[in-house]
Parts: C-alpha cells; structure tokens; sequence
C-alpha cells in the first residue's frame, strides 16, 4: 500500500497526538504550514509533520504549544522553520544522460535525491497543466485539490535546490475551464509564495495559437459567458535575494534582446507536438530567453519536467550546465536524441572551420 502523504486537520492531528484545535493554532503561529485547497480546506503534508515532530524535540516543555504559551514563545523565538530545515539524503543516482556539463536524470521530481541543496542558479519549467494532456507517464486529470497539493510539494523541493540568489522562471497557463475555471496562475503564485518564493514579475507570453471559435459559453447573452485568455505566463520567483551575486558575473545577453526581452509581453510562436513528438512541447525560444535574461555564463540551469529537452538545449546554446529530470523513459529518450542531434551539429560545423 503506497504511503499516505497528505492529511486533513483530524488526520494531522491524530497524527501528532494532539487536538485539532492546536493545529489551527499551530498554524497561526507560523509551526506548520498548510495547503489551502480551492475550496478552503486546510491538507498537511507529511513531510511538514515530520518537520514540526523534529523541530518540536529543541522546545523545552510540552509538546502540545497550546500549554505554556509564554515559554512556547520565548523558546520559538530561537528555532528556524524556514521549509529546507531537513537536509536531503544524497545517493549516487546515476544520470540516464550525462555530455559537456548536461544531464539527464530519469526520476520524479518527488522522489530524486541525487541534486545538492543550495547548488541551481536557475529553474526553468513548464509543468504539467492538470488538462488532460496525454502522456505517457503522468495523470494530467487530477482533481483540482489533488493538482494544487502536487504543486506544493515540487515547488517546495525545487527552493531547496535553489542557491539563496537563484531564480525561478515558471511558464503556466493564466487560467483554465476544462474541467471546470481555476485561477490556475494566481493559485501557483499563492502556492510559491507559501513555500518561500518571492515575487519578481510575471511574463507574458502570446504564442500565437488564438482560437478560432468566435463563441463561448452563452452566444449574444449574459447568461453564462466565456472569457478566454489566448495566452500563457511565465512568472519570475526569487529565493531570498533579488541580485544574483554568486556566480560568474559574465552576461551574454546583446542590448537588442535586453531591451526587448525586459518588456514583459513576449510574443513568438509555440512548438508543433507533431514535429518533436511530445504531447506537450514547448520552443527552445523560452527557456533560451530566461536562462539569457536571469543567470549568468557557466550558472547550472534545472528543469524538473523536462519533457522533449528544450530546456537543454537552450542551455547547450548559451554555455549553461543543465540538469533535467523526466519521469517517463521514453521521453527522456526523446531528449538523448535532440541533444545527440545537437552535438553532432557542432562537430560537422568544428570540422568545416
């Protein structure tokens, strides 16, 4: 029976020995952090249980924080819970691909324990929308609940890899009505800033695929219309600092690209699923775009869903290390080969020279 790894209020409190009523404090106080769901209801995760269990042993006096509040205080003062408290286990998880600083790991963004904390300067990544999108190794019909607590667990474990100065760069769609409207952008904002993320600024990004259908909802009504968003977003997260000073301080963005790429309405075309044979592509152009516009030369980039590998290329094309991690085999196959395609590129080129 596979491990249970979110818990209502009861369960969390049953699960710490303690009264419901002390968890609702609990989280009042900052001791543990909750996931609110779309419909407000409050889901902990095992892993920040685990944390407050731990944490909880440095406190001098009982356990439950709703008794001797004035000692609770004092002491609490004294104990960090900032969410990357508990170090990851490393292992010596071999790469499923590994050439020139770029490696691929076939792994799940949950489980992977091979990357050190403190050590990507940026993250670039397009996750999976929750839209019924047909891959092979992943179910893009969760509930919305479900999707939301996803959310919180990867983009929790990416600002553990994050060095304090590093960036994140999230490309998400604005909003969806497939199964029902969300917030989709303003929920995962939410969600970022809860674990720790601050807010820089947030792209957007016309791929040029406006629909064709000229009504939504209620046709010539008030009834129930649709309004929809013929975009994407990619929004701008830092850890702790807004400058990046760790690293090698060598840009090699042009003046034309900085001025044009600061506006924040980006406007080029998607990629063709057909041409790369990914449900889900999208253009060496994005990532390309971020990793030139926030990091440096040589800065190590991740893509926690790495998909068809356009992120890695985009790294190859700017002299970044890159690290990518995919769930499914075959596409990270997918991603040996448009990278193999890369190299063998370049040595055809070094040879005419």
């Amino acid at each position: 029976m596979e491990e249970k790894t979110t818990f209502t209020t009861k369960e969390a409190a049953k699960q710490l020995g303690i009264s419901t009523a002390t968890i609702y404090r609990m989280e009042k106080r900052g001791l543990i952090a909750a996931i609110k769901t779309p419909g407000g209801q409050r889901r902990f995760t095992l892993e920040d249980l685990n944390n407050y269990s731990i944490q909880s042993r440095n406190i001098k006096g009982p356990f439950d924080p709703s008794k001797y509040k004035n000692i609770i205080a004092v002491k609490e003062t004294n104990i960090n819970y900032q969410i990357d408290t508990i170090p990851i286990t490393y292992t010596t998880e071999k790469p499923f691909f590994s050439k020139d600083g770029i490696e691929i790991y076939n792994s799940d963004i949950l489980k992977i324990n091979c990357i050190q904390e403190n050590s990507i300067d940026l993250i670039v990544t397009s996750p999976p929308y929750n839209v019924d999108i047909k891959y092979n190794s992943h179910n893009d019909t969760m509930s919305y609940e479900d999707y939301i607590i996803f959310t919180y667990q990867w983009i929790k474990k990416c600002y553990k890899f994050l060095k304090s100065d590093g960036r994140f760069c999230l490309n998400i769609p604005l909003d969806k009505n497939k199964g029902g409207h969300q917030s989709v952008y303003a929920d995962i904002t939410t969600i970022a800033k809860k674990v720790g993320f601050k807010y820089h600024s947030t792209i957007i990004w016309n791929e040029q695929n406006i629909s064709r259908r000229t009504a939504w909802g209620s046709w010539l009504s008030a009834t129930a219309p649709f309004v929809i968003a013929p975009v994407e977003v990619i929004v701008v997260l830092y850890k702790k600092s807004r400058k990046k000073t760790n690293s090698s301080r060598i840009s090699d963005i042009e003046r034309k690209e900085f001025m044009e790429w600061t506006n924040s309405f980006w406007n080029f075309s998607g990629e063709s699923k057909t041409k790369i044979g990914h449900p889900a592509p999208f253009p060496i152009e994005l990532p390309r775009r971020c990793i030139k516009l926030f990091s440096f030369v040589g800065d190590t980039v991740l893509d926690p869903f790495l998909g068809s590998g356009s992120t890695l290329l985009a790294c190859l094309k700017t002299n970044r290390n890159g690290i990518g991690i995919e769930i499914d085999k075959n596409y990270c196959l997918l991603a040996e080969k448009r990278l193999n395609t890369f190299f063998s590129a370049q040595n055809q080129n070094s040879l005419l020279l």
